[in-house]
């Protein structure tokens, strides 16, 4: 871990020492210790975010996309250090590290557009001389709770179209990956000094980086100050947020497990095919909410393919996520491994056949990392083991004889996220797409589950929550809504043709 030391420079992360220690799953080495934040700072830090909404809330839309767009230019500027600092952290490959903060770059420069584009509604009125209009207004201070798996993206999607809709961020990042919450924090301020250099007024506690563990989380999500809560993890978390929210009435934005299906048909580009299934299934050591967790493959062609797959895998490259040959690096830390192989035993138990991995990845790595070899495993259905969702590199394959039965097969878990199918047959694509095909927020045909891009709203359904972040409309979910009626005649018509004269 030669490189560490440097990149904390880079983000002036040399700070004291704390309670919170962090470590890098390349090694295990301890790689930070942070201060813990208290409830008492999460109060400190909601106040100054309602001060903050007090006038960033009366800043045009577009200048607040100017400060989105100066975030952009920096993050470029950090892009190579900080995708370093994202490998060292959670442990992806560096193109992985690399891809996650232009996924960063994208959504402000789509926030920025964005910015002159938060369009309402002319509504025809039935009253004459009256005209009606929907307007969105900012609806306040945003809490983002992120998970480790993407440390730094999923902030982005949210922040930078809260803050283009005039709202300000309190981010709580996972305790596994705090580092690189608080280089983002270092890149957002330079970007906030470039603007108010500029002459812009920015108020103080646009953003703030709370960290700890669960405890400062619940604090943010039982707040009612806070109106909305968007928070990335397990569907239990999620759950449990989503309860205390609305016992307050407030809105959650819940992005939680997948569970994703790809559907290979007779018709399928089965070269394609591989390459999508390789990627999805083992890229971030399958710690992606996307990932591929199951292949439904025909049975005329599940042999042939789970041939070449096991061939595949055997070749894959397993260790340091900063050597540029890798392919898969390591899971985020031992919990995870043992999950992984707990997941394995039951497969087996359950029917299961282990086709490949499952197993530690044993030769030359870096000591005292969290390295399991990715895992293929042939189910005659798809038992109980395979509705659960095991953030790891675990692949199950079951086939089927109609089409409609692997639909029904994709749709027959809890979660709801991603799924795709691979087929050349026209007909075969569009039933999967109709609405009686994939019940998935996201569906794809020739593509795999994983890589969504900015410009499309991210998100599932079931118990993937129902949240949309990033792309599409999704902006709506971070302003209020406001009906406005205008009279600009001299009578008072009523509505519906009731009658009231005094």
């Amino acid at each position: 871990m030669t490189r560490i030391s440097d990149l904390l420079k880079k983000f002036d992360l040399t700070g004291d020492k704390g309670d919170l220690n962090v470590f890098s799953p390349i090694d295990g080495s301890l790689i930070g210790e942070l201060q813990m934040h208290t409830s008492e700072d999460v109060d400190k830090a909601i106040k100054k975010a309602d001060a903050a909404f007090d006038i960033w809330k009366k800043t045009p839309p577009p200048v607040r996309g100017e400060l989105v767009r100066l975030l952009g230019e920096e993050l470029r500027s950090a892009k190579a250090d900080l995708g370093a600092l994202v490998t060292v952290e959670c442990g992806k490959i560096a193109s992985e590290g690399l891809g996650e903060v232009q996924e960063m770059i994208d959504i402000c420069d789509f926030a920025v557009g964005l910015s002159r584009q938060l369009y309402g509604l002319t509504i025809a009125s039935e009253r004459p001389g009256h005209h009606m209009r929907e307007v969105w207004h900012p609806a306040g201070t945003v809490a983002v709770i992120s998970a480790f798996n993407f440390p730094v993206a999923v902030w982005s999607w949210n922040a930078a179209i809260a803050f283009v809709c005039g709202d300000p961020v309190i981010w709580k990042p996972s305790e596994k990956t705090p580092l690189t919450a608080l280089a983002c924090k270092v890149v957002f301020e330079r970007a906030l000094k470039r603007f108010r250099d500029a002459g812009h007024d920015a108020p103080e506690g646009l953003l703030s980086v709370l960290i700890g563990e669960k405890d400062i989380g619940q604090t943010l999500v039982n707040d009612e100050r806070v109106p909305l809560v968007s928070a990335t993890g397990s569907v239990p978390m999620g759950r449990a947020v989503a309860q205390d929210v609305a016992k307050r009435l407030g809105r959650s934005l819940l992005e939680l497990g997948g569970n994703n299906a790809m559907i290979v048909t007779p018709a399928a580009d089965l070269d394609m095919a591989m390459r999508a299934i390789l990627f999805s299934a083992v890229g971030t050591a399958g710690q992606r909410c996307t990932s591929l967790r199951r292949l439904i493959v025909h049975q005329d062609v599940a042999d042939g393919l789970l041939e070449k797959l096991k061939k595949a895998y055997g070749s894959l490259r397993i260790g340091d996520p900063l050597d540029k040959n890798t392919l898969v690096g390591p899971l985020i830390d031992d919990v995870a491994c043992k999950a992984m192989e707990k997941s394995v035993e039951t497969a087996k138990s359950e029917g299961g056949e282990l086709v490949c991995g499952g197993a530690r990845a044993k030769g030359d790595m870096p000591k005292g990392g969290h390295y399991m070899e990715p895992a293929i495993i042939r189910m005659s259905e798809q038992k109980e083991i395979v509705c659960h969702e095991t953030f790891a590199p675990i692949l199950y394959v079951m086939t089927y004889s109609d089409l409609e039965d692997a639909i029904r097969m994709n749709n027959a878990v809890p979660q709801g996220l991603s799924s795709c199918i691979f087929t050349t047959d026209i007909r075969e694509a569009e039933l999967f797409l109709s609405s009686g095909g994939s019940d998935c927020g996201i569906a794809n045909v020739n593509i795999g589950p994983s890589g969504a891009e900015i410009g499309g709203a991210f998100g599932g359904e079931k118990e993937t929550g129902g949240g949309r972040e990033s792309g599409s409309d999704s902006w709506k979910f971070y302003m209020r809504r406001q009906t406005q009626t205008i009279n600009y005649s001299r009578e008072l018509p009523l509505a519906q043709g009731v009658k009231f004269d005094v």
